[in-house]
């Protein structure tokens, strides 16, 4: 039986494509005034969401994202993540 349990949770988390709080590719990431930063391009294995940000690369940390009405939203504001 708990060799069973184990399987099922272990298939959840495999099975899941949202990482850290719901964070998924192709989600639009706001910062905290609510102006649009861009849409999420990657995340990574530690839940941290990778946009393009003035032509370039960046990387959100997964501690600084919340889900804030349905909208996911950076602590950052623009000028923290040049």
């Amino acid at each position: 039986m708990k060799r069973i349990f184990s399987l099922l949770i272990l298939g959840s988390v495999l099975a899941s494509p949202a990482i850290a709080g719901g964070v998924e590719k192709g989600q639009m990431l706001f910062d905290n005034g609510g102006t649009r930063l861009g849409v999420i391009y990657k995340v990574t294995a530690d839940g941290s969401a990778q946009i393009i940000f003035d032509g370039r690369l960046i990387t959100v940390p997964a501690s600084t994202i919340t889900d804030a009405a349905g909208r996911l939203q950076t602590s950052l504001t623009k000028n923290q993540l040049t």
